[in-house]
């Protein structure tokens, strides 16, 4: 799967990376004398090259392979409030199968309605992203399944109570057993998180028109979709956003040759700097998948803009040092709306029953609270 992904454009505007979150930006002419490789190939030979269609079948990850029992176990636990200590939030909450694995919020509500710092990412086709979390600090989608169970501002949980929790229900203990069969304890966190690895590694979006024009049907986009395919290549947008994903496979500086406004881009969030403590890492992020773009509004990190032609407008700027007139910035926004795909039909799962023994819903978990030192409370504010 991975060598999908060692071909890297050479264009306009080329950012290289070329140690851990060091960026060089290098310019070259986009037009050599006598012509150039690239453009002695066709739009769709030169797309081929770069980007790859979302496969209908989902990858078999060695380190977690996938079976009908796993995945199924995975469907439960990925809608299951029960996993938070509110019972109320589940990874459902702010990844929603109805909406392209997005919410639609600026930055996510957690526990206690707090919102969260960053916007949530779509789950959908994030199988295919180097590393999860905006800043890459979790390696693969068991372990990102961790993170918010336990953050104070999401789930609030604990490892031991989200265990408790499954142990009580007599149809989790069967089903996990049948999910992990060579486990002696197969009721634990680490086979919880990897279930929603599994189930989340099924959510893909094949068939978008771009996936149909890549896989040779000229007619698949429209004439000013393909020209803005071609602005998307020349103009370097292609450096980060590249492969099955068209992103998710690298981490850049958000403000490569201009830094966009606070208001885009909050001072007070350095990125990957937080999981480095590397200089060069502050305002890196890993770029997100392209993928059903067009759906999964608002945009960046901070969730600030909220039209697709905005951000592509932005990321002219800030990246790559050139401002895209409205008819450029128009033609790659319908390019991008051609990255949606078939989304997939998910029906919410029936989940096993509270019993007895099942923890009941708490305000906060003992030892944990908000940064300020305050305790978690699970009503909302009264702003009447």
């Amino acid at each position: 799967m991975m060598r999908w992904f060692i071909a890297r454009p050479t264009v306009r505007t080329h950012i290289r990376i070329v140690s851990s979150g060091l960026v060089v930006l290098t310019l070259a002419a986009a037009v050599l004398a006598g012509g150039t490789a690239s453009a002695q190939k066709s739009l769709q030979e030169q797309a081929a090259s770069l980007f790859k269609p979302i496969p209908e079948e989902p990858p078999q990850m060695e380190s977690n392979p996938l079976t009908p029992e796993k995945v199924e176990l995975g469907r439960m636990l990925y809608f299951d409030p029960r996993l938070s200590a509110s019972q109320l939030i589940s990874c459902q909450t702010c990844h929603n199968v109805g909406l392209a694995g997005a919410d639609l919020q600026e930055t996510s509500i957690g526990h206690g309605w707090q919102r969260g710092p960053r916007n949530a990412p779509t789950t959908y086709n994030s199988v295919f992203n180097v590393a999860q979390f905006w800043d890459g600090r979790a390696k693969d989608l068991a372990e990102q399944a961790k993170g918010p169970v336990q953050a104070a501002v999401e789930m609030n949980n604990t490892p031991e109570r989200v265990v408790e929790t499954l142990k009580s229900m007599p149809e989790y203990v069967e089903r996990f057993g049948r999910a992990f069969p060579d486990q002696e304890d197969p009721v634990n966190f680490e086979s919880m998180a990897m279930a929603i690895e599994a189930f989340e590694a099924t959510l893909l979006t094949p068939g978008a028109p771009f996936d149909e024009y890549l896989q040779g049907d000229e007619s698949a986009l429209t004439e000013t979709q393909k020209e803005g395919l071609q602005l998307f290549m020349d103009n370097g947008c292609a450096s980060c956003h590249y492969g099955v994903n068209l992103g998710g496979m690298g981490y850049y500086p958000f403000g490569v040759v201009e830094a966009p406004g606070e208001d885009v881009r909050p001072a007070d969030d350095p990125g990957r700097f937080e999981v480095t403590n590397t200089a060069s890492d502050k305002y890196v992020f890993k770029s997100p998948t392209l993928r059903n773009v067009a759906i999964t509004q608002p945009f960046f990190h901070s969730g600030k803009v909220w039209k697709l032609q905005d951000a592509v407008q932005i990321m002219g700027s800030s990246q790559l040092g050139y401002e895209l007139d409205s008819t450029e910035a128009a033609s790659i926004t319908e390019f991008l709306e051609s990255l949606t795909g078939n989304q997939p039909e998910i029906v919410h799962p029936v989940l096993p029953p509270s019993t007895e023994e099942t923890p009941r819903p708490i305000a906060h978990v003992e030892g944990q609270a908000d940064d300020s030192g305050k305790e978690l409370l699970i009503d909302p504010p009264n702003h009447n």
